[in-house]
């Protein structure tokens, strides 16, 4: 992913990784949120970000697609100095590249699904509407709403919703797509039907990046887990050795604290994750 209009990275042991992030610092007034963040996420990997509200998950989201800036460090995506920036135009053209499913589904009330979906292809890559709209109608069979095409937001159930707005991300083909807690919003019995998605995505090769608080799933289809408190990684690691057996006092407490309301009950099986969710392994 190259392009003359984007700064170039200057350090190619950082360029190695599609995504990195080098000393990362960023306080909004007088708050720190981010306070020396380093972080690779490689092509293909599937890596969550977990930890207490208020560790600054959400934050980094938004400094890897430039929708903040931090004060200080270096954020790349590609070899793109993201926080390097400086016209709109530079920003637009990296955003064409990342997708981003955010909490709320942001949909466009007033336009079919058909419509979000091929609004951003037909009006910022320039593609035809019969191109978009083939997409479309592929991208809503792939998340199970194949005919849910002319609905409008306002008819369809908050988990409907949220993987319209993920085939929306998709459709822009993006090489790497951001994930913010697309579940919390949702009712727990349209939990699955989301992450279901979100791990076929995985599955297909997909480079992810997830803040969620969903630490089973987190477990199944993560390749490495990073845990932030304070604006700080306080561990990271390979998702089986975080989950199992985590270094840091503090990634032990949190997790069992997150996993002990999996204690007695199980949330439902959802297909392909039910071996993650019906596992015994859940203690730390």
């Amino acid at each position: 992913m190259s392009s003359p209009d984007l700064l170039p990275l200057d350090t190619p042991a950082a360029s190695a990784a599609l995504v990195a992030l080098r000393d990362v610092h960023l306080t909004f007034g007088t708050t720190p949120v981010l306070r020396g963040i380093d972080l690779d996420v490689h092509r293909g990997q599937a890596v969550s970000i977990i930890g207490p509200s208020g560790s600054g998950k959400s934050t980094l989201l938004r400094c890897i697609s430039g929708l903040l800036r931090p004060q200080r460090g270096s954020v790349t995506v590609d070899g793109i100095r993201v926080d390097q920036l400086t016209t709109e135009a530079d920003t637009i053209a990296l955003r064409k590249r990342i997708g981003f499913v955010f909490q709320q589904y942001n949909l466009f009330p007033h336009l079919s699904v058909l419509d979000n979906l091929t609004a951003a292809p037909v009006r910022v890559l320039g593609r035809t509407k019969q191109e978009a709209e083939a997409d479309a109608h592929a991208l809503l069979k792939k998340v199970g709403l194949a005919d849910k095409a002319h609905a409008y937001p306002g008819q369809l159930s908050g988990g409907q919703q949220q993987r319209v707005a993920i085939a929306r991300a998709l459709a822009m083909r993006p090489e790497l797509i951001l994930f913010d807690e697309v579940t919390s919003a949702l009712d727990p019995e349209t939990v699955g039907e989301v992450l279901n998605v979100i791990g076929e995505l995985v599955d297909d090769g997909l480079t992810c990046v997830l803040v969620t608080h969903e630490m089973a799933f987190a477990r199944a289809i993560s390749d490495a887990v990073v845990f932030t408190e304070h604006g700080v990684v306080v561990e990271r690691g390979p998702a089986e050795q975080v989950f199992s057996s985590p270094v840091s006092a503090r990634t032990r407490a949190f997790l069992s604290r997150a996993l002990s309301g999996h204690t007695g009950t199980r949330p439902p099986a959802y297909a392909p994750w039910h071996a993650a969710f019906a596992s015994a392994a859940f203690a730390v």
